[in-house]
């Protein structure tokens, strides 16, 4: 069996955090660098209760895609939520490391699973990184279609395909447009309106759209807008990020037993869909 230094470096050789943004906190939070690592969960949260199932499960490592501390703290004393989920894991013997926007820069990363869970062929990156002559790293996806669906076909598979949420999949634009050509974001994507509007795509599928910019983003273009939940559209990463790693320990004769956590970490539980439209009631103020 590997030891857990041996996993990192690998882990961080597929998403190396000096590609995270400076603002990130990616990379090994707990963990001993000499513990043998014989099963590993991903996960997209590392929440209480992904640490439980990683508990049960025996693993040694938790890999999530979301930071534990995206901020200082003076504190992990067990009576609070951060510092519970330090001390299970610790407890435990169960390391665990962060892989966030280093994993969305990525090549393949989090967008291109979200781009193959949705059945789209990836032309190259929305927002480029610089630093890739390849062309192929940076944030987001700019996408085609096999065919062209409308706005309404194509929500529709977007709520098919995805991990189902209460949200759904919202839309802002016309239900009966065609869309030939998308620009995927997995996680929040309403800072990359610019981007989207200049790739000239039909449509924009992303998570935790806000009402102002997507006001503005429709007062400027047709183009349609998508609003899937964040956990959702960033659970696909979880699958191929196991893939990888898998194939890694099949080369290197590791023989790691590799997890997806099913369990849904979206906050949010329940959707009760409006059962007036706001043409019959009038605008409210």
């Amino acid at each position: 069996m590997p030891r857990l230094s041996e996993v990192i470096t690998a882990l961080d050789a597929l998403w190396p955090p000096e590609r995270a943004e400076s603002w990130d906190a990616v990379g090994t939070v707990c963990g001993d660098p000499d513990q043998q690592v014989s099963r590993v969960l991903f996960a997209v949260d590392p929440v209480q209760d992904i640490v439980a199932e990683a508990v049960k499960l025996g693993a040694d490592l938790l890999v999530t895609h979301h930071p534990l501390y995206l901020r200082g703290t003076t504190t992990v004393a067990a009576d609070t939520f951060k510092g519970r989920v330090v001390h299970t894991l610790i407890k435990h013997d169960i390391a665990l490391h962060v892989a966030h926007t280093n994993a969305d820069r990525a090549d393949p990363g989090v967008s291109d699973a979200l781009a193959g869970a949705l059945d789209l062929r990836v032309v190259g990156p929305l927002v480029a990184d610089p630093t890739d002559p390849g062309g192929r790293r940076g944030l987001g996806r700019v996408c085609e279609l096999d065919h062209p669906l409308t706005v309404r076909e194509f929500a529709a598979r977007a709520a098919e395909r995805l991990p189902a949420t209460a949200q759904g999949i919202r839309v802002a634009g016309d239900p009966e447009a065609l869309v030939r050509t998308v620009a995927v974001s997995g996680g929040s994507g309403d800072s990359l309106f610019d981007d989207v509007r200049a790739a000239g795509v039909d449509a924009f599928l992303t998570a935790d759209l806000r009402h102002h910019p997507v006001s503005e983003a429709r007062a400027h273009s047709p183009l349609a807008l998508l609003d899937a939940a964040h956990w959702a559209t960033e659970w696909p990463w979880c699958e191929l990020a196991a893939a990888q790693l898998d194939e890694i320990s099949d080369r290197n004769g590791w023989g790691l037993r590799v997890h997806v956590s099913a369990t849904v970490t979206d906050p949010w539980t329940a959707h009760a869909a409006s059962t007036t439209t706001s043409e019959a009631l009038g605008a409210p103020n």
